[in-house]
């Protein structure tokens, strides 16, 4: 009898850590989904995009230099349309899925137009650049298995009240105060000169503007089932700051990327739009009150491991060679180990001595 209990309680305890760990509702499945749709859909945009543009640059004037011959190719207008495409469906996953499974899964879209522009655009892909591939692809995958399930909401007014409790207002007001800061004090002094300036707006009002789609898209999906939440007035709110959020973020990241090399503005902008997204969703959507301390590490882990891929793709995809790639990584390394060196080791042995 001692013998079945245990092994009946070995059993309902193994089925509970399957049911934790690999578990997925139907809605984060549906989330997924469109999520990795998203990707495919925008990674092939740029590349069709770019393609539309060489091949119109090369019988008008180029769009580097002030023409809009690429308006006429369709070629151009067949890349732009995949996009909407890949952001209607990334607007969808917000529906059904925690951001925190959604928002870090758009590094997938960088391995996409990488790809493709090695097979495409003859842009070769080095072994660096497959690296970064290979730990987008473990970060995202470790994510997915330990995403947090959606939350059941039944109206839009229930997302309200989670936006409107103590602790998100408070977030709410501290992103709101350091993006006004930013913008009325810091861009006209620093704006030219500091890539962070942009980039923090873009991603403080971006945070915002995700809690915001993920709201609407409820509200959409609820209605679409056939319990209408179009009568609510928070959800016509939710959409004048989806559509606020959206220029504002449009408006400063254009200005980063006019103004700074874009192999440096995407990472940045990645990481920090993505952190701040889920600090965001995590305050509001109380993500991680569902999950135990192993799953939320584990998730952070993968996370850092996207970022890392993110930064090696983009440090590498300008190198010309193998050889040159192998001596910018090592030029690299060696200035971070004589940093290191400068700042912890030196002031150690001073002290020993």
């Amino acid at each position: 009898a001692a013998e079945t209990s245990t092994s009946a309680a070995a059993g309902s305890g193994g089925g509970s850590w399957v049911e934790s760990y690999t578990g997925m509702s139907t809605d984060n499945i549906k989330g997924l989904v469109l999520a990795l749709s998203s990707s495919v859909f925008i990674g092939t945009s740029f590349i069709v995009k770019k393609k539309g543009l060489r091949k119109a640059g090369a019988s008008g004037v180029r769009a580097g230099v002030g023409g809009y011959s690429y308006l006429y190719e369709p070629l151009w207008w067949a890349g732009m349309i995949t996009m909407i495409v890949g952001e209607v469906a990334n607007f969808a996953a917000y529906a059904f899925a925690p951001a925190i499974l959604v928002t870090p899964l758009g590094a997938l879209s960088i391995i996409i137009s990488a790809v493709l522009a090695d097979i495409m655009l003859k842009e070769k892909l080095h072994i660096f650049g497959i690296l970064g591939c290979v730990l987008c692809v473990v970060g995202s995958t470790t994510i997915v298995l330990h995403a947090p399930q959606e939350r059941e909401i039944e109206s839009v007014a229930e997302v309200w009240d989670l936006a409107t409790e103590p602790a998100f207002i408070f977030y709410a007001i501290i992103v709101l105060a350091a993006t006004f800061v930013l913008i009325f004090r810091y861009i006209p002094q620093y704006g030219q000169t500091h890539i962070m300036v942009y980039i923090g707006v873009c991603s403080l009002v971006g945070s915002l503007s995700v809690m915001s789609v993920k709201a609407l898209g409820i509200a959409l999906k609820l209605t679409f089932s056939g319990i209408n939440q179009l009568i609510y007035p928070q959800t016509w709110l939710f959409a004048i700051i989806v559509v606020a959020c959206i220029l504002t973020q449009m408006n400063y990241l254009n200005k980063a990327l006019d103004t700074f090399n874009t192999a440096v503005v995407s990472p940045i902008y990645y990481t920090m739009f993505t952190s701040l997204t889920i600090l965001a969703s995590v305050i509001m959507f109380k993500d991680w009150d569902r999950q135990n301390p192993t799953q939320i590490v584990t998730e952070m882990c993968g996370f850092v491991t996207i970022l890392s891929g993110t930064f090696l793709l983009h440090k590498t995809k300008d190198m010309a060679s193998h050889r040159l790639c192998l001596s910018g990584f090592r030029n690299m390394v060696m200035k971070t180990a004589t940093r290191l060196k400068e700042f912890l080791l030196d002031p150690l042995l001073k002290a020993s001595l």
